[in-house]
This record gives structure tokens, sequence and C-alpha cells, in this order.
């Protein structure tokens, strides 16, 4: 095992990163896909509806290397995940400048199979004073949030067997009270929970190959439950002990695939999941008997890579393959029933938020989309460049300020009026 502790300091708080309950207003941004890890921001800024004549306003910009690791917001601090020669750095800048505060970086290897992008892929999580980041390499490291020193570090690959796959380890670390949850992908370890003041390996479970969707807690009935989206399919543990609570296959038959969007819970019973290959979309349920699909469908919302959203009873989420070049649609679809509401049409592919009744869209075409989060039409609002071209990478969004990222530069957006 290559476990070495270097530096430990700070508070930790809460009991999953720095999140707040679903119904408190939380203004950070401190892990993948906000305060919740379900793209809904609860922050009560109010944002336009409308970009000013000239596009939307770009107040600071900065250079950046590669990597498809999207921004985390907390307090007046940015941090960004990227990669600059043969080192992966985590950088952290002022929200309202974008000054770098301060660097951290560790040497890297990674070599992308496909020559599609050598940078890391996973979103870092912050809890309390660290920061958790999980290279493309297969490296985890634990680093000081007011410092950039570090405090603990693991080679995955060297302590789990973890494997590159198609393109290299993308789930964004969870954290759920004590324990750092990550997905190598190992013989032994599909997924694995590590201490989050040490780094020690607290349990492992699972004989899978890891995927590219990140873990999600699932607050069941029958208690909290960390789910998996692995290769070959679902998974759901015990964060305490790591004991496996469900296994169900839930992948293509297509060797050259992936399973990606990271599953949505929806209440205490039911938790929804969505991949592309011909797997399709399914709303998951517990019962006495196991973990049974409500409806499962394809066609209805096949997601490639970016996680759909839950709210006001609704699925919001883009469908399609991205690799067939033809774009994809952003579809509504009632959760309980699948039944589709409205579809956008064609659109770039893209992430989404969910902030005061809107839909924020980033494509990879580096367009910002504002959308009524209406659950009867489509209603588009206003779009406009921001990034260049041909990137794909989650946002961040914290008090009416949308930080986004390309390949070669990090901006920030305002979206208040």
């Amino acid at each position: 095992m290559n476990f070495r502790l270097v530096f430990c300091a700070g508070f930790l708080l809460g009991s999953v990163c720095c999140s707040g309950s679903a119904a408190e207003p939380v203004t950070d941004w401190p892990q993948f896909l906000g305060p919740e890890r379900n793209g809904v921001s609860t922050d009560p800024t109010k944002l336009v509806e409308k970009f000013p004549d000239n596009g939307p306003t770009i107040l600071w910009k900065t250079d950046l290397g590669t990597g498809f690791a999207g921004p985390l917001v907390v307090g007046q601090s940015v941090y960004i995940f990227h990669r600059v020669g043969g080192e992966a750095h985590l950088r952290a800048l002022s929200a309202s400048t974008g000054k770098q505060e301060w660097d951290f970086s560790y040497a890297t290897n990674y070599k992308d199979s496909f020559g599609f992008d050598n940078g890391p892929r996973a979103c870092p999580t912050v809890s309390g004073n660290s920061i958790f980041t999980y290279g493309a390499e297969g490296q985890v490291h634990a680093v000081a949030r007011d410092s950039g020193k570090l405090l603990w570090e693991r080679d995955l690959v060297e302590d789990f067997g973890s494997e590159q796959g198609f393109f290299g380890r993308a789930g964004a670390p969870l954290v759920v009270e004590d324990k750092v949850i990550v997905h190598p992908g190992g013989p032994d370890a599909s997924v694995v929970a590590l201490d989050r003041d040490t780094g020690k390996t607290l349990w492992k479970a699972g004989k899978q190959a890891a995927g590219y969707a990140s873990p999600m807690l699932w607050e069941s009935q029958g208690g909290p439950c960390i789910v998996c989206l692995l290769r070959e399919g679902l998974m759901g543990l015990n964060p305490k002990d790591g004991k496996v609570l469900f296994e169900t296959h839930y992948r293509s038959t297509m060797e050259a695939s992936v399973n990606a969007a990271t599953p949505v819970a929806i209440n205490k019973e039911e938790f929804f999941t969505s991949s592309s290959y011909g797997v399709g979309a399914a709303l998951w349920k517990q019962s006495t008997k196991g973990l049974e699909p409500v409806w499962k469908e394809v066609g209805k919302l096949d997601a490639h890579y970016a996680t759909p959203i839950y709210a006001q009873g609704h699925l919001f989420g883009m469908h399609g393959r991205v690799d067939t070049g033809s774009g994809q649609e952003l579809r509504c679809l009632e959760a309980a029933t699948g039944k589709q509401k409205w579809t956008s049409g064609r659109l770039a592919p893209g992430e989404l938020i969910s902030a005061d009744g809107k839909l924020i869209i980033l494509t990879e075409d580096g367009e910002l989309i504002l959308a009524s989060q209406s659950t009867d039409a489509w209603k588009l609002l206003d779009r406009g460049q921001i990034l260049s071209a041909g990137h794909r990478s989650p946002p961040a969004l914290s008090r009416g300020v949308l930080y986004a990222r390309d390949k070669q530069k990090l901006v920030a957006v305002k979206l208040t009026p």
C-alpha cells in the first residue's frame, strides 16, 4: 500500500461535503453538480432572463491547461483542477477577480488511449478545510483549502489495481461523514472508502470495473445508500461498512460503450438512471423483492454523459449520443411515469444547472443558453457565446456568477440583472 500522511490541519464540517439540506439556501458550489450533487441550485439570487445586447457579461477570465474537471466555488474562492505539461494542478483563485491564491501540483503520466485529452476528468470535492482530487491517472490527493498544502495522497493503481479504461478515471469523489468514496474499479475494489482525515482504507467492495459516472448518496427509506453506476451496472452500498445492498446489470451490449451520467435521487423510495448505447432510462424502486424498475425505456431520455436534473416532479435532461454528430435534444419527462412533456429540438450537447426557475445550459459549442424550467413547453429565454467550441465540462453557479471552462481558459459570467 502506498499511503503517506504528510500534513493534517483544519476542521471538517457536515456529513456530505459542504452542503445543507435541500430546503436551505446554499450559495457555494462545493462539488460536482453542486451542493446536493443534483445540479440544482438553492441560491436565492435572482438571475437574468435576457443577456445584454452585446452578449453575456464576462467579469474575468484566466488561462488554463487541459482537462474536463469543472470549477468549484466555496466562500470567496474558486478551485480548478487541470493539467499543464507533465503536472496536474489544483489552483485556488479569487472568485471576484480570478487572481491566483495558491497552486498545488503533482506529476502525472496519464495518456489518453484515443488522444482525446490528457487532463483530469473528475471535479474535485470540498469538505471543510480539505479538497479531494481524483486524477485521470488514478491518484487521490487531499489538499488544505486555506493553503494548498498536501494532507495525504493515495495511488489507486498501485493499491487497488485501478484500470484506466477508455478515458481514465472520471468519478468525482463523494464525501460521506468521515469517508471519501471513490471508484478505483480494481479486481476487488469497484468502490472504496478512504478516511477523510488520513486517507487510510476503511472498506472496499465489488468486482466491477469503474464507469464514468460519479457516486451519489441516496437517503433511502432503508437508510443512507451510496449508488454507483459502474461499467456493468448499478451497485448500492452501505456507506458505514461497504456492504453491498443491491447490484443490477445495466449496460450496453456494445463493448465500446460507457455509463457516464450520475444516478439521480427522486425520493426515499426511488432514484433515476440514464445511459446511451441502447440502455435507456429507468426509474428504480426499492421493495421487499429488492431493486426493481418502476419504468424502463430506451429512446425516452438516453443521457450520454450529462446528468439529468430532477425538479418539480419532472426530469430535464439531454437525450442522444454525442458521438453521432447529430446533436442532442433537451427533454422534459414526468418522473413518475416517464411520459414526455416536451422536447427542445436539436441542440449542441451540453451540461445543465437548475436555478431561479430556469435551466442554464452550457453546450459543447461554448454557448450559454437560458431557458424556462416550465414543465409545459420548451421556452428559450436567451443564448450567447462565452467559450470556445469543442469542450465539455460542468459549470458552477454561485451568487449569480457562472464559472465555466474550455480547453484554454476559465471564465466568470455575470448572470444577475
